[in-house]
């Protein structure tokens, strides 16, 4: 079995176990009422990823991180909370790999999807930042965080 298999047979398992670790993150962006669009989200972020795994082009998931880079700024989440979706599912793919694929195929896989999730990360990161330096503030929730803990 090679990665691009692994991925799509076993969608469904990662998936819900990327969804079970977002889902215990407690953070504030991830209200129970909106579990349905993180799900949807996390969807198209999987097949993004096997699709930069499969074809070795990242184009459609760099477009797609700094749409959500933008979407998670304006919604006033801070860079982790934006990242959260990549850790959990980077986590779940890993540790489908080393369940079910044989050692010897770690490396090149483990690379692999190291390589694809890295340049999401990275796409959204500088996405992010760029748009926190034209604002040169905050996300607005970031900064009523602030202003609450300044009269603590």
């Amino acid at each position: 079995m090679d990665l691009v298999e692994l991925l799509e047979t076993r969608r469904a398992e990662i998936l819900m176990d990327a969804g079970i670790s977002q889902s215990r993150s407690h953070l504030v962006q991830y209200d129970p009422a909106e579990r349905q669009e993180r799900q949807q989200r996390l969807r198209t972020l999987y097949n993004l990823v096997l699709r930069g795994v499969r074809v070795r082009d990242l184009e459609a998931l760099r477009d797609y991180m700094e749409t959500i880079a933008q979407e998670q700024y304006a919604a006033g989440s801070d860079l982790y909370e934006a990242q959260m979706a990549l850790n959990v599912l980077e986590e779940a793919i890993w540790h489908h790999i080393v369940v079910r694929m044989p050692a010897c195929a770690y490396s090149e896989s483990i690379g692999l999807i190291t390589t694809v999730l890295s340049a999401a990360k990275d796409t959204l990161a500088q996405a992010y930042i760029a748009r926190a330096c034209k604002t040169d503030t905050l996300p607005p929730n970031r900064l009523e965080l602030l202003e609450t803990a300044d009269h603590v």
